[in-house]
Parts: C-alpha cells; structure tokens; sequence
C-alpha cells in the first residue's frame, strides 16, 4: 500500500496527482476541511477534481491534524493506492435525527459484501443522532466488520456542517466507505482522559438524545449551577463539562457525551448520543495530562506499533482542543510518537467519534481521542 498526505493552505496552494495512484478501484482520497468550504466550495472542487474517478470522501472540522500540526481555515487528505483491497462508498441524506437509524441501516446494507472487513463513516454533525446511526449500522453488519469515523464539525460554533456529495461539501448528509478482502488491515483506538465532577446522578426523564430531568430536577437548570459565569456561553461552554454515561452501575466503563444544543423553554439539553432514562450520569472536567496520556493510550489500542506504511485517522472532539489550548498540539503528538517512523497521520476534531469501546460493537464517543489505522499485510 502508498499513502501520502498533503495539507493545502496560504503557503501551500495546489495538489498533484502522485504517480502511485493508478487503479481506482484500489484507491481512496480522504479530506478533511474548514466549514467555510460549505460557501466557498472550489478549492475542494479543485482537489476533487484532482483526483477524478477515484473514491473520495471528506467532512468538515472544527479543527484540520496535518502530521503533529493542528490547522485551520485548510485541508488536509490523505492518498491511499492498496495493492489488494478494494473500495466503495456511499452517501445518504439526513433531515432530521429521527432518521438516524434508518440512514445507518442503509448505508450498511449498501455496503454490504461478504468480503466487507471495515467502514469508515463521517456524518453531519448537527442533525445525525450518533447513538441511533450506529445502533442502525450494528444492526445490518456482522460484528466482524469493523465500523469507526465521527461527526463532522463547525469549530466552537454549531452552525453547519459538510461531507462531501459528488465532490462537493453539502449539509445535511453521511458518507461512508468499505473496504473490501482478506488483506486490509483497520486498527482502532478510543480514549478519554476526563475526571469526574460533583455527584452521580439518574436520569429521570429522556427521550433518545434530549435529557430533560436528572434527579427529578430540570437538567438544563442543574447543568447551569455548575457552569456558573460560562453558562451564559452555552452551548459552546458546554463543551469544557461533559457528560460520562455509565454503562454499569458498579464498572468504570463509560461514554461521554456532548451538548449539541440546548432548549430555554422545556430546560432541556440535546446531546449528540442517547442519554437513556434511567442510567447514571456524571459531570466530568478536563484533566490536562490525563487528557494527553488518553490520546497516547488511543493510539496504542489501534495495535499498530510495528505496522509500515500506515496511515492513522486521528479523530478528537473540539471540546478537547478548547481544555487544552496551546497545549492541543501535544495530543496529537503523543498519538503520532506511538507509531512508527514514517507513519502519516491525518484527522479533524470532531462533534463525535465512532469507534468499538476497546472491542466488540462501535459506539458514539464524545470528548474521546479516537484513532483508526489503516494498511495492508
């Protein structure tokens, strides 16, 4: 398998077709970009156009990873050329997010093959409800294949969101793409690294993603006594407090989940995953190192320490950057040192990651580091 990566900015304006890239039922282009391509779509097109005839996928971010660099206002991609696996992606529009599951159950049975060995998903990230997507995805595949990507982003602004239609950023869609035989190799990792804050508490009223009551009081009110002063910035703020939703009551297992959006009338808040009724949840705050030895921890799950010619998929929720601040940089530099030299690494922060807890069926990550790899043996 090639691979190269390209970040095109002010300083680096324009792509050229390397060599490599010949069949094109054995390649795939992956882009990440700013949502102001959403408007101002031609320097995709141009890439895009590039690279005509082979598959290429793409979303937007709230962030572009180039190498250990984090960018903005770019794009980055990464050019793959397998020497024995094939390809095929698909796209579906998505209205509103009761159609999450349906839109993932179709996107899997288009894909579906018997030799399907992984899917690589990016979705809208302001309409999709992620829990309902993969519960959708999980539903058709077997759990052999195995299923990762994330939500596409808008910064800290929660406005709008792309992934790529026929070559070109439109809302309101999810994407994904299959890789086909015995030879493709998809490493996965997801980490958080987040401490707890204040009591546990249950959620007594829900519905899918929209958390309505915690301890039989308007959750949105609660949520606010803790953000104090930064309430008044919701739901931006919201991404600095996340939500872990326990998945036992007496394991340490747990998902975190982000606010996409909050409601004044009904005190409610919308999550990007399920919050189901009756679960425990608990307020978490960033923990700057912790933070930056979950993303080294992602990278070590994905098992790919002594693998060549790779190509790893950072994928981190913008909440993450927003903690970190200038020290953002170090976590996308701790997944990269896992690696081995000459290991290209692309991604984007998100407002959702898609990944297998450690093992098993994927799941909806919020405020997580999650890396997927991807190479031949």
């Amino acid at each position: 398998m090639n691979v190269q990566t390209f970040c095109l900015d002010q300083t680096n304006p324009s792509i050229i077709r390397p060599d490599f890239v010949q069949d094109p039922q054995q390649s795939l282009v992956i882009l990440f970009g700013a949502s102001s391509f959403l408007e101002s779509p031609a320097r995709v097109q141009e890439v895009c156009q590039t690279f005509s005839g082979i598959p290429i996928i793409g979303c937007s971010t709230s962030g572009e990873v180039f190498g250990s660099e984090i960018k903005d206002e770019s794009l980055v991609g990464g050019i793959l050329q397998f020497e024995r696996t094939t390809v095929q992606t698909t796209t579906i529009p998505i209205s509103e997010s009761s159609q999450s599951f349906q839109v993932g159950q179709q996107l899997a049975t288009e894909l579906m093959r018997p030799d399907l060995r992984g899917v690589l998903v990016l979705s809208d990230g302001l309409t999709v409800n992620g829990s309902e997507l993969i519960r959708g995805m999980n539903e058709v595949l077997p759990e052999s294949v195995v299923i990762t990507g994330g939500l596409a982003g808008d910064g800290d602004r929660f406005k709008q969101t792309w992934v790529l239609r026929n070559n070109t950023p439109t809302g309101g869609f999810v994407t994904a793409v299959g890789f086909y035989g015995d030879h493709i190799r998809l490493g996965h990792g997801s980490k958080g690294g987040w401490d707890y804050l204040g009591p546990e508490r249950r959620v007594t009223r829900s519905k899918d993603n929209v958390l309505y009551e915690l301890d039989g009081k308007p959750a949105l009110e609660l949520y606010k006594e803790y953000l104090g002063e930064r309430a008044s910035g919701l739901p931006a703020t919201a991404l600095l407090f996340p939500l872990a939703l326990k998945q036992e009551e007496t394991g340490d297992d747990y998902l975190v989940r982000t606010i996409l959006a909050v409601d004044e009338t009904d005190q409610s808040m919308t999550f990007a995953g399920n919050i189901p009724q009756d679960s425990l949840v608990q307020l978490m705050r960033g923990n700057f190192d912790r933070l930056i030895t979950g993303a080294s921890e992602a990278a070590l799950q994905t098992n790919s320490k002594d693998v060549q010619n790779t190509l790893a998929i950072a994928i981190t929720c913008v909440g993450r950057r927003l903690v970190l601040g200038e020290r953002a940089e170090e976590e996308i530099e701790a997944t990269l040192e896992v690696f081995p030299q000459g290991t290209q690494q692309i991604g984007f922060y998100s407002y959702g990651e898609l990944s297998p807890y450690a093992n098993g069926r994927c799941n909806l990550h919020n405020q997580t580091m999650t890396v997927t790899t991807i190479s031949e043996q």
